[in-house]
């Protein structure tokens, strides 16, 4: 199994209580840290205007901003977004950004990309809230826009969603073959079928069951299409709260309540805790957390991308995380 880290950058209050000032210096230091181990083969942000469980003035830092600028501050660690909502921009300019932060980075970006879901930011931003299916034609559309782009330096698509006209996008990406596709998301009839046709690594639920059954779609999908299912990655994300017994996990599951709770309120910090953490795959001992991630590494998950809520504050459990549970599911 192969790791990747989410870097805080807001989107989960996961900033709070450092000055807007002080936090990319916050985030850069997290990202060189994860550059020099090598525990992480990836970093990763969220592309989100508005914090979440529910949008507050608290700051969220814009996802390609930080690619770019972690591109400059690293060197070998690779770079994503889980995920960029299509919509948010331009296709074309897209692809432009992604093509100039890989040369930035000397090759090291993946490009997550999906169809969007958080409707206040979509409304607040201007975007509108189309139908899923609507968002779902964009983000089929906009891929092939990045594969044209990536491989022959311009883009020519008169879709139904999106219309580009001979779209220079140049220089070329330095990965060959352009920037390694992530589509996100589980939705069975669409978003899966894109990820047959044009994916290089998938992302959706880690929980075995659903992931499951989400793999054996995803397998059907390839078949129908003509694609190889077994060489496509398939990832999910895990928040992970870890102590070295049970009573450590709860006291890191309490303070973080406790960090979130003068913005959200007892009652939804509480919900938040329990719907995100309670039960999940990457919350527990080093032994419980090894056990339960071999159940879905067995399954076919191929790599898992990490989320430790209070790395802004406390790397223990990050380095609780890379001494006991990285290296043994890394030796298979």
């Amino acid at each position: 199994m192969r790791f990747g880290i989410f870097i805080p950058q807001g989107w989960r209050l996961d900033l709070v209580g450092i000055d807007p000032a002080d936090q990319w210096e916050v985030m850069r230091g997290l990202a060189q840290r994860a550059d020099v181990s090598e525990a992480w083969e990836s970093l990763w942000v969220y592309d989100h205007f508005h914090t979440v469980p529910i949008p507050t003035e608290e700051a969220t830092h814009e996802a390609w901003t930080l690619m770019s600028a972690f591109a400059a501050a690293t060197s070998r660690v690779r770079l994503g977004q889980m995920c960029t909502a299509i919509s948010y921009r331009n296709p074309a300019y897209l692809a432009k950004v992604a093509a100039t932060v890989d040369v930035i980075s000397g090759g090291r970006v993946e490009m997550g990309i999906g169809g969007g879901w958080y409707e206040h930011e979509w409304r607040a931003y201007g975007y509108g809230f189309p139908s899923a299916g609507e968002r779902l034609g964009r983000l089929d559309e906009g891929v092939q826009i990045f594969r044209q782009a990536w491989t022959t330096g311009s883009a020519t698509l008169d879709g139904k969603h999106y219309q580009v006209d001979g779209a220079i996008v140049r220089p070329l990406p330095l990965q060959k073959n352009g920037i390694p596709l992530w589509i996100a998301g589980g939705g069975e009839k669409k978003t899966l079928r894109i990820a047959a046709k044009y994916a290089q690594y998938t992302n959706f639920s880690g929980n075995p069951e659903e992931f499951t059954r989400k793999s054996e779609i995803l397998r059907a999908h390839c078949a129908d299409v003509g694609t190889d299912f077994d060489a496509i990655v398939r990832s999910s994300n895990f928040n992970v709260a870890i102590g070295a017994t049970e009573a450590e996990v709860e006291e890191r599951l309490a303070t973080l309540a406790a960090r979130l709770t003068p913005f959200i309120g007892a009652d939804q910090a509480k919900t938040h805790i329990n719907d995100l953490y309670r039960g999940t795959a990457a919350v527990g001992t080093p032994e419980q957390i090894i056990d339960k991630l071999t159940r879905v590494r067995d399954l076919g998950l191929g790599y898992a991308i990490l989320n430790f809520p209070e790395a802004a504050y406390d790397t223990s459990g990050i380095e609780l995380f890379e001494r006991e549970v990285i290296p043994a599911l890394s030796r298979h």
